[in-house]
């Protein structure tokens, strides 16, 4: 399989194929705003970073840290290392991996299971870190007689390991020290992710929190890497696909999550997905 130098590239490999695509990247591409695709994502981390922001958690990233990143769940990249940034990113059609389980075996369950105790992190130590890139490797290199086999069986090792270290990292009760972040901006975003599909402003904010605008936004960027208006949008769309899925038509969902204006949900959610919410709900339903 080929591996390639772009996660945006990795990402229409997948989707284009309906199969799965492995990006290594080694610098920062063009940063993205807080974003969500159509595919399944596992993220791991060969040097490190500074922060991950998924949905309204914080996450610090070190060398070793695997993501685990479903297709309806907004995140984005925050205060990276612009020298240093070696990862690999593995991009997953969702249909595909309900395909290649069985009814023992649901190699979907680390991207579908979600509670309170839920960590998209799990943390390798050396010997896992060893076999996950051994996996990487043989599915990448392989060229010869039956590697297209010998490819989607190391693949679906790797998968049965992710997932049985997921189940292992999730049988016990998750510590708050799991999570990093600033507790007022926490709180904001609890906040927002309560009253998501009600109308929010950064005014009506700063008024619930007794803070000006000008300082909201500040410590809001200054701590997410993006601004609340952003947030509030990604938020709303990752809750738009959700029920698009469900088979709700366009205009309903466009209440239930949260825009009070039909052309902009149409405007944003085109530009965040790459498609119109319509043929969105015709795709997902195909």
């Amino acid at each position: 399989m080929e591996k390639f130098t772009s996660c945006k590239l990795a990402i229409l490999e997948c989707l284009k194929n309906k199969y799965y695509a492995i990006a290594h990247l080694h610098k920062e591409e063009k940063i993205m705003d807080m974003h969500i695709h159509d595919c399944y994502e596992i993220y791991y981390s060969i040097s490190g970073g500074k922060q991950f922001l998924i949905d309204n958690r914080f996450y610090d990233i070190n060398p070793g840290d695997l993501f685990i990143i479903n297709q309806f769940e907004s995140h984005y990249l925050t205060q990276i290392n612009n020298m240093v940034h070696e990862r690999i990113i593995i991009s997953i059609y969702p249909d595909f991996l309900k395909e290649i389980s069985t009814t023992k075996t649901d190699l979907n369950h680390c991207f579908t299971e979600r509670n309170q105790l839920f960590n998209h992190r799990i943390s390798l130590n050396k010997e896992q870190q060893h076999r996950f890139l051994y996996y990487i490797g043989k599915i990448t290199t392989l060229n010869e007689f039956g590697s297209d086999i010998l490819e989607r069986v190391a693949f679906m090792e790797m998968m049965v390991m992710i997932n049985s270290l997921f189940i292992n990292n999730h049988s016990s009760e998750i510590a708050d020290s799991n999570f990093q972040y600033n507790q007022q901006v926490q709180e904001i975003l609890t906040y927002i992710n309560q009253h998501i599909t009600e109308v929010i402003t950064v005014e009506q904010l700063a008024k619930q929190f007794y803070i000006s605008t000008s300082y909201i936004c500040r410590i809001f960027k200054a701590t997410t890497g993006t601004t609340i208006n952003k947030y509030i949008n990604a938020r709303r769309i990752t809750i738009a696909k959700s029920l698009l899925t469900m088979g709700l038509g366009v205009g309903e969902v466009c209440e239930k999550c949260g825009f009070n204006d039909y052309s902009n949900f149409l405007k944003a959610f085109t530009k965040a997905v790459g498609i119109s919410p319509k043929k969105y709900g015709q795709y997902s339903a195909s």
